[in-house]
């Protein structure tokens, strides 16, 4: 038992570790290149006022020993990086900013404070907020990547497969938003290490009513089962709490002590919740608003990421069709494990990876022999049998976790599709890990062209990448023409990938 719940050395970590680094640098020097040759599209670095309360404006009055250096790096706060370092500079001052969530100033002012205090008089208090943010995203980044093989290795039960679709993920098309002034970094690694936000509650859930049918149906043992729903609706409460803290924080703030005729709207609300009528008011959010003819390209340059995940949705169904349509409470003891596993992500050992080669490639061998047909995949070198695609394909996606991750990453299509600005989409979900499971699958998958699959996804991540850079560090481009060639390869690859599915 023991050597089960030892974690010894894992050097597929180390190289997830050292890749994930690798891409941050590389990001890094893609902004810096941009911010050379081409000047800011966004113009709101230099938006930067005395904050509403005199107990902030101390700070400014040092004096600064590098203003170059500092003037430089307070050039790249742009767009939400605006809002997170005033909040971290002034708190929340505005109805508008109670729409970003606290933790990262929290994060930003903690360290700006401690580690980086003594580069206050050197470049500036603003500068020192803005560095601490890329600090704690890009530190956050690399765990969330150690967090995402982890997870996947459970998931997939093909260490393989994991490693290929976490260095997709370390390549993501939306990496320019994990590596600035933004809460990508923070919330993958927080989803994938544990459970953040309301919506991922599902999580928790998915697995006390599993753990709860087994105690009840499996066991025989209604007490326990009891135990187990007690203890995970306590668990649930706890996602929650921070999201209603903050809100009850906002209505607090802006609401209380003021006549009815004086609050906001939303202050007289049955259920007052300020983070809605934000998205609404002052964002324009809401179900089919967004569904305007101008609004036409930006729903092309969301296409690829949200076809990707249909995709992917409609393949992992199809992948075991039984498990989803009884949300897993028909699978078996073994397809079960890892789900009782998700509250110990650090608990992965590499014997269990090695383990989990060894008994892939013994499988594949004893199919081997008793089927030696093979089939030649056209325009390929090399011969594929049958039985071990299916071997792998049954590996790959044996787990019943791939259910809530399946519909979690539904939903949240869906929502970005119909409710949110649709252009957001790839950053939106791009740490949904069945994406990068799927297009993994695509990579290794010997029943289709591979050389075509991986150009097609490296073109995606890597010409969605310097895109999202370029737009963000540098200035707005024409990027339609590019986006609708992206878009016509991947239908066709789509199309091939969507046709078995329905056959």
């Amino acid at each position: 038992m023991s050597k089960t719940l030892e974690s010894p050395p894992n050097h597929q970590t180390l190289k997830i570790i050292k890749l994930a680094i690798t891409s941050r640098l590389l990001l890094l020097s893609l902004i810096l290149l941009w911010r050379i040759l081409i000047d800011p599209y966004d113009t709101s670095s230099p938006l930067n006022s005395n904050c509403l309360s005199t107990d902030h404006h101390q700070q400014e009055r040092n004096v600064i020993q590098f203003p170059r250096i500092g003037s430089a790096i307070e050039d790249s706060i742009v767009w939400d990086g605006v809002y997170f370092v005033r909040i971290a500079q002034c708190g929340y001052e505005y109805e508008q900013t109670y729409a970003f969530l606290p933790l990262l100033p929290a994060c930003i002012v903690l360290l700006s404070r401690t580690v980086l205090v003594p580069l206050v008089s050197v470049i500036g208090h603003r500068a020192v907020l803005a560095l601490a943010g890329y600090l704690v995203n890009n530190v956050a980044f690399v765990l969330a990547a150690v967090y995402f093989y982890r997870v996947s290795v459970i998931v997939l039960k093909d260490p393989e497969a994991a490693f290929q679709a976490s260095i997709l993920f370390c390549f993501n098309p939306a990496s320019i938003f994990y590596s600035s002034l933004y809460t990508e970094s923070l919330y993958a690694l927080l989803s994938l290490g544990g459970s953040n936000g309301v919506l991922n509650a599902g999580y928790l859930c998915f697995q006390t009513l599993h753990q709860a049918y087994d105690a009840v149906f499996l066991k025989k043992r209604a007490c326990s089962a009891v135990k187990v729903l007690i203890v995970g609706a306590l668990r649930c409460i706890c996602s929650f709490i921070p999201f209603i803290a903050f809100q009850a924080y906002g209505y607090y703030n802006i609401c209380h002590g003021h006549s009815l005729d004086e609050m906001r709207p939303w202050c007289k609300a049955k259920i007052p919740l300020l983070y809605s009528y934000i998205q609404s008011h002052y964002w324009g959010v809401g179900f089919l608003r967004y569904f305007q003819l101008k609004q036409l390209p930006n729903f092309l340059l969301a296409s690829p990421i949200l076809s990707l995940a249909v995709c992917s949705v409609l393949h992992l169904v199809r992948s075991q069709p039984e498990i989803f349509l009884s949300l897993g409470f028909q699978a078996s003891n073994g397809e079960k494990r890892p789900t009782a596993s998700l509250s110990s992500l650090d608990r992965v050992p590499e014997s269990n990876s090695s383990r989990l080669k060894e008994k892939s490639s013994a499988k594949m061998q004893d199919t081997s022999t008793v089927r030696q047909r093979k089939q030649r995949i056209k325009g390929d070198n090399y011969d594929v049998l049958l039985d071990e695609y299916d071997s792998l394909e049954k590996l790959r996606y044996s787990s019943t976790f791939i259910v809530p991750c399946t519909l979690h990453l539904l939903f949240m299509a869906a929502t970005a599709f119909f409710v949110m600005h649709v252009q957001v989409s790839t950053r939106f979900l791009s740490a949904s890990p069945p994406l990068y499971w799927f297009a993994s699958h695509l990579l290794k998958s010997p029943g289709t062209d591979a050389n075509f699959s991986y150009l097609s996804i490296v073109s995606i991540l890597l010409g969605y990448l310097i895109i999202r850079v370029q737009n963000h560090g540098g200035m707005e481009v024409e990027v339609l023409v590019i986006i609708n060639h992206v878009v016509e390869n991947a239908s066709c690859k789509a199309a091939g990938v969507l046709s078995p599915l329905f056959s």
